[in-house]
């Protein structure tokens, strides 16, 4: 049996992955009629199937001539396409901040008010690395140069490890006509300069992959800047874990959590296996069974929380402690 082509496989793989992490019954697609958030909405809605309502919000910024058009042509597009709810919305874009910046505190704006769940926008890979190269231009911190997160509530990005070339790709396969804005392309706007002369220019002068360094140094930087947040929750936690509380963190944190807490109970480094099994009982819970850890020991969800049964002394997991 023959497969999608590549580039759909890529951004239906990264819509999976992002909805099985971030359970909920509805999210809102923004949807400005780019190939980047035509392809998340198509595969999001490939992936939701029926097991999540999907709805879809494009933004007019009135901007360039024929934007309301565009809108309503978008707004077509999601209704067409499956979301059950399609809007397009208009936005007056004040002058604070620059073009760039009153454009995009319009739109969140919008978003927020309208959204049904969480928001999920089309940022890429490139936009990862343009957003920490113009961090590192600015000398913006450490902060700044932990770019985008997958998953700041109530913000997702599920193709922040997909490239822009293959969610055209994605487009192209599935007969989806995407729309260039111009402005995408004006070198008035310091991204455009970013993305078509300074990367393209790293890019020659370092054979290549900086892109791919770049969203790698954010996520590296997001995942160090965690530890702390981790060995602080833990210290809160105490011996047993709150799977509801810790539920609400994103991936990263909740996983950064899980880590620490395993450690400590089995006085070394926990394999990432282990580490994603245990955040399965906490995110991803569907009444499995303990999680067996090496030594004997096991974690087990009961009663609401998550507990570690330390290994007896002929090395089996042991006893559940008896329930009252």
């Amino acid at each position: 049996m023959v497969g999608p082509p590549p580039a759909v496989a890529a951004v239906r793989r990264a819509a999976r992955h992002w909805l099985a992490g971030h359970p909920q019954p509805e999210v809102t697609v923004a949807v400005s009629g780019g190939a980047d958030s035509l392809a998340l909405c198509s595969a999001v809605l490939f992936e939701a199937r029926d097991d999540v309502v999907v709805h879809g919000v494009t933004i007019d910024h009135g901007l360039q001539d024929g934007s309301a058009q565009r809108a309503a042509d978008v707004r077509d597009w999601m209704a067409a396409a499956g979301c059950v709810t399609a809007r397009a919305i208009g936005v007056d874009v004040g002058i604070a901040g620059g073009p760039e910046g009153a454009a995009r505190a319009a739109r969140y704006g919008a978003l927020s008010v309208a959204r049904h769940g969480d928001v999920l926008l089309g940022h890429t890979l490139d936009d990862q690395a343009e957003t920490v190269l113009l961090g590192l231009g600015r000398g913006s911190g450490p902060r700044s140069l932990r770019g985008m997160a997958a998953y700041d509530p109530p913000w997702g990005r599920p193709l922040l490890g997909v490239r822009r070339a293959q969610t055209r790709d994605y487009c192209a396969a599935l007969g989806i006509a995407a729309w260039d804005d111009p402005h995408n392309a004006d070198p008035r706007f310091t991204r455009v300069r970013l993305r078509t002369e300074a990367l393209p220019l790293l890019e020659d002068i370092l054979g290549g992959g900086v892109a791919g360094a770049l969203a790698r140094t954010a996520e590296q930087l997001r995942e160090t800047d965690l530890e702390a947040d981790a060995d602080a929750i833990c210290a809160l936690l105490g011996a047993e874990l709150d799977p509801r509380q810790l539920a609400r963190f994103s991936d990263p944190t909740r996983r950064a959590v899980v880590k620490r807490w395993l450690d400590a109970r089995l006085g070394g480094f926990t394999a990432a296996a282990h580490v994603e099994a245990v955040d399965a009982l906490i995110a991803r819970y569907h009444g499995q069974g303990p999680v067996y850890l090496p030594g004997g020991s096991r974690v087990v969800r009961e009663r609401g929380r998550i507990r570690h049964a330390p290994a007896d002394s002929a090395g089996r997991a042991a006893p559940r402690a008896p329930q009252r």
